[in-house]
């Protein structure tokens, strides 16, 4: 059956479609929840209500870009509205942290690194993977989640420092080239 078909199976509510679809996507949209989630639990409950998120709202989508992309928006926009309301986000009136450098060699293994990720306070890991992994703007994050530009800059700037600080204790060094 054709991913066209099959959305259409499931803007008509068929079970056995919007099973397919989820077995389908389920694998990838599962690595977007863990890369934002604290950790495994949470990203599977983040998952599972943004496949509920995606049923109610695929009549929405009319085949104008990729289908994926469209999924891989509502899942990072439920996982971030779920955070959004919270008082970690608040603006805070520190200077903006200096820009941190840091990179990766091939001695850190990316569940090691996903581990790290993880266990970022969510106001910082929020801003890392939106700005390094989504290409999100700072203006951009700021409105995604409701701080000014200063706090995303500060944010990012302090979760690339812990990350540095926790390579360079694992491995005696802290080489991450896609972390600038």
């Amino acid at each position: 059956m054709s991913l066209e078909q099959l959305i259409n199976d499931c803007k008509k509510n068929d079970i056995k479609a919007q099973e397919q679809l989820y077995k389908q996507f389920a694998p990838k949209m599962f690595s977007v929840c863990l890369k934002y989630s604290r950790n495994y639990a949470e990203a599977q409950d983040h998952l599972q209500d943004a496949f509920l998120l995606i049923f109610e709202k695929i009549n929405q989508f009319e085949f104008k870009g990729a289908f994926e992309g469209w999924i891989k928006r509502l899942v990072v926009n439920h996982v971030l509205q779920h955070y959004r309301n919270k008082t970690f986000l608040s603006s805070i009136d520190d200077d903006i942290v200096d820009e941190v450098e840091i990179e990766i060699d091939d001695t850190i293994s990316m569940e090691y690194l996903m581990k790290i990720i993880q266990e970022l306070p969510d106001r910082y890991r929020l801003v890392f993977n939106l700005n390094v992994f989504e290409n999100y703007s700072h203006q951009e994050i700021a409105d995604a989640l409701g701080i000014s530009v200063g706090t995303s800059k500060s944010n990012l700037a302090r979760a690339k420092m812990i990350l540095k600080d926790k390579i360079e204790n694992n491995t005696g060094s802290a080489k991450m080239p896609f972390i600038k």
